[in-house]
């Protein structure tokens, strides 16, 4: 089947512009081709989609000095700037993004290989996370305009921006969980530097000139090229107050290492997990199935918040197994944009060769393919496989596989998945099936104290993003959702003053003249 005409790849985008102290700068060094899996002929080959420079140490740090001089040790225009001149530039660049909605959807479908509706879906929930970013912002800054009295002490209490900060975004979703990141870090005031992933690159260029032209000039800079090139000598400066990074814990250790002052470095991690789903005997199979279904497969399982292993009770695998696999092998694998696909070609080469190492494994420990097919190689894929029985000598058991095959356990024990759970280097979420309120109970009062969100007979996800988006140990550092991420990349900052006549006249004066930015009461209905 060809390509349909409005998601053809017509030019090929060479990015040259990078983002530097409000100037979009030419480069003329060393790209790097961005290369789709995804063909757009009928004998396969990859397609090019485009190219992006690949920036060295220099241009790392002349960003990092911009971002600096922009922050300009608290003096900026950015950081003072009052909260309703940092809306209307928030407001003017969702405006200018809104515009690129069909040229960033065709290139998250070329470039990672999302699905239409969900490369729609990437986009306009992204919109709307800005949106509920301004408005919890608004009534944030209407909560703090007032003064309050204790102990003979005036205090007004504001949250302060922290100063610069390194944004690192992950590739399975490049404009939402990066600006997920991005957006509440400017708001507060915070100026940034910005490396775009590696896959999910090209996206980022229809928006540097809407970033030029709504932020004052350092308070975003976009540059690209690899992540330890760029980050590391950024890091080593010391000059990074705020790392927030979405992607791997061993990068995050790794860049939180070379900071010299790490007492100083605060960070806003979305990292691995290992989420569990747990189908008790009692649950209801046709739910816990199509819930399982798309918790393990939405986007190929590319998904911190995917089902990565299914712990299915003993007197139910059986049945189980038997009707997930058919609803796995029922799957429609094709390209993005065709009607009906849940499975699409993998953005990773070498993504179906890791895959396979896992299956290869487990086959020789004793687990079994379940699914007819399961492991199914072509150019750019390997069919999901559903492995059964998986025991912990297995890689697959302990790996975010973070692709395209499930690992069935069975239990007879509740506490052989709670166990398990409780040695794991993850505590992200996990899904729970199962009716009994009796049994329910005590099960949810424990888990609780494991993951961070429980979900009941549903798949872990993200969203709505109003809710805390964490996780315990390795899954992550600080808390993302609309409200708490503004408090993340913030800190509480307050005027105080004794109550006196003497202090209180001049109070009333820097009211009344309303020359300072953070002294007021004023607020944006």
């Amino acid at each position: 089947m060809g390509v349909p005409e409005k998601y053809k790849i017509t030019s090929i985008l060479h990015q040259k512009n990078y983002l530097i102290a409000g100037e979009l700068k030419k480069w003329t060094g060393e790209t790097a081709d961005v290369l789709s899996t995804i063909s757009s002929t009928e004998d396969y080959k990859p397609t090019l989609l485009g190219s992006v420079p690949q920036l060295g140490e220099a241009q790392a740090l002349e960003a990092l000095d911009a971002a600096c001089n922009a922050f300009d040790k608290g003096k900026g225009l950015w950081p003072t700037m009052k909260v309703e001149g940092r809306i209307t530039a928030m407001e003017k660049f969702v405006s200018q993004m809104k515009t690129k909605r069909d040229e960033i959807v065709k290139l998250l479908m070329w470039e990672i290989g999302k699905t239409l509706p969900d490369s729609e879906k990437e986009f306009d929930r992204t919109v709307e996370y800005i949106y509920d970013t301004i408005e919890d912002y608004k009534q944030m800054d209407r909560n703090s305009a007032k003064f309050e009295k204790n102990s003979g002490v005036h205090a007004h209490v504001r949250r302060g921006p922290l100063g610069v900060v390194l944004c690192l975004g992950p590739y399975n979703y490049p404009l939402n969980e990066t600006f997920s990141l991005l957006i509440p870090a400017l708001i507060m005031g915070n100026t940034v530097v910005f490396k775009p992933a590696k896959y999910g690159v090209l996206l980022i260029a229809p928006l540097l000139e809407a970033f030029k032209s709504s932020f004052p000039k350092g308070v975003v800079n976009i540059i690209y090229g690899r992540g330890r090139t760029l980050a590391t000598p950024i890091m080593k400066t010391g000059k990074v107050d705020i790392l927030a990074l979405i992607g791997n814990s061993k990068s995050a250790n790794a860049l939180q290492a070379y900071h010299p002052r790490k007492n100083r470095l605060r960070q806003i991690l979305g990292l691995e997990a290992k989420n569990p789903a747990i189908v008790l005997k009692d649950a209801d199979l046709d739910l816990a199935i199509n819930e399982c279904i798309a918790g393990a497969m939405s986007f190929n399982g590319q998904r911190c918040t995917a089902l990565k292993i299914l712990y299915v009770h003993e007197e139910i695998v059986d049945e189980f197994n038997k009707r997930f696999s058919e609803k796995v092998d029922a799957l429609k694998f094709g390209n993005p944009w065709e009607e009906g696909v849940k499975l699409t070609p993998l953005p990773e080469v070498d993504k179906p060769s890791y895959i396979q190492e896992l299956i290869d494994d487990a086959l020789q420990k004793g687990a079994k393919v379940i699914n007819k097919k399961g492991g199914e190689h072509s150019e750019n894929y390997i069919f999901p496989a559903v492995l059964y029985p998986v025991n912990k000598e297995m890689r697959v058991f302990h790996e975010e596989q973070f692709g395209p095959v499930t690992p069935v356990v069975s239990f007879s024990d509740i506490n052989e998945p709670l166990d398990d759970m409780a040695a794991s280097n993850y505590g992200q979420q996990v899904s729970v099936f199962g009716s009994d309120a009796n049994t329910l109970a005590p099960l949810i009062d424990t888990l609780v104290n494991l993951v961070c969100r429980v979900n009941l007979n549903s798949s872990c996800q993200r969203g709505p993003d109003v809710y805390p988006f964490t996780g315990r140990k390795d899954s992550a550092t600080g808390t993302l959702s609309v409200h708490d991420a503004l408090r993340s990349f913030s800190i509480r900052t307050f005027l105080a003053s004794k109550d006196s006549p003497y202090n209180n006249a001049i109070l009333q004066d820097l009211l009344d003249k309303k020359a300072s930015n953070f002294i007021n009461t004023d607020y944006i209905l």
